[in-house]
């Protein structure tokens, strides 16, 4: 069972962290809970508070937790529960905010499925305006560090007239162009931006030419000449994500180049399936695109669920900046 409140909660006086927190800059404490946030999570059989969150229609759930002992499995399995879209809140990701010792916040973030996510750039996003809007950290210039597992990612938001986190601008990994970053096993130099795997589709077989790009994750990209709008992402996308070159299976975004300032794509995310909007392949496409010389160092990525501003001068981070949504507060009970 969910108790939710309502999803217009940031236009309304009351601040949106009031259920989750209890009052601005204090931890949440009821009767299941103790020194802050998850600290009797579900895989202990006991309620806690999240918010439901979104960046470009990448959706979450966010939840704060101190609980330390508790293992991957066990937190996967919630997951999988959690994010159903039929029996569950529905999201692509179950977003944990945790305590670091390296930095403002760790964040753990589980597809889907329940596998480790790694990264997750719109994840970061909506995990910065959670810490902020929170009051979580005290950050006056809107700069948060974030520990993840590929490392730490700095963030910087900017604020709305309403004072809540509107967008976050996103320091993610310095991409990895070896194909081995990207769980493939081959002899080849960096950056391969041609390797073929083989598909089945309604004719038979089929290839799909593929640039290997790891953010932290790995990455296959596919620059095509018509509309991704087009393209069965459906069909191909789960026979890229679990085909067995890939050891450790794989994001697969479809590309189509308008212009050195602008692409369009879809994605199907390891774990999670066709998805709105995927920051780390955003940023994948970005480091391919300028790869093979057909884009500027500054890009407009357009996907179903909105458009991303990509930086990227072919060395260091890759910067990504874009929204972050709260969509509704609320309680698993379940």
């Amino acid at each position: 069972m969910i108790h939710a409140s309502n999803g217009c909660r940031e236009t309304t006086s009351r601040p949106p962290w009031a259920l989750l927190s209890g009052q601005h800059g204090r931890p949440y404490h009821d009767s299941h809970t103790q020194h802050g946030g998850l600290t009797m999570p579900n895989p202990t059989g006991r309620p806690f508070p999240f918010w439901k969150m979104h960046g470009a229609g990448n959706d979450f759930v966010v939840a704060e937790t101190d609980r330390l002992d508790i293992s991957d499995e066990a937190w996967g399995a919630l997951a999988i529960e959690v994010c159903d879209r039929h029996q569950g809140v529905g999201a692509d990701g179950l977003i944990l905010v945790q305590p670091s010792k390296t930095a403002d916040r760790k964040m753990r973030i589980f597809n889907a499925d329940g596998s480790d996510g790694e990264m997750c750039v719109n994840g970061i996003r909506c995990f910065t305006k959670f810490c902020l809007d929170r009051g979580l950290v005290a950050a006056p210039d809107g700069r948060v560090l974030v520990e993840t597992g590929p490392g730490l990612i700095p963030t910087t938001a900017t604020r709305g007239a309403d004072g809540l986190v509107s967008h976050v601008r996103v320091e993610a990994a310095v991409p990895n162009l070896d194909p081995r970053a990207s769980g493939v096993m081959i002899d080849r130099p960096a950056p391969v931006l041609d390797f073929e795997v083989t598909t089945k589709d309604m004719a038979g077989a089929s290839v799909q030419r593929v640039a290997l790009v790891s953010m932290g994750n790995p990455h296959a990209v596919q620059f095509i000449d018509g509309s991704p709008a087009e393209y069965p992402l459906e069909r191909i996308g789960p026979q890229m994500e679990h085909h067995p070159v890939f050891t450790q299976r794989t994001n697969y975004e479809v590309v189509h180049v308008l212009d050195r300032a602008n692409i369009e794509m879809r994605v199907w995310e390891r774990g999670v399936g066709e998805t709105q909007a995927c920051g780390s392949g955003a940023c994948a496409v970005m480091v391919a695109a300028r790869a093979r010389g057909q884009a500027d160092d500054d890009v407009q990525i357009h996907l179903p669920g909105g458009t991303l501003r990509i930086q990227w001068g072919g060395e260091g981070p890759v910067i990504l900046t874009g929204p972050a949504a709260f969509v509704f507060e609320a309680e698993w009970t379940r």
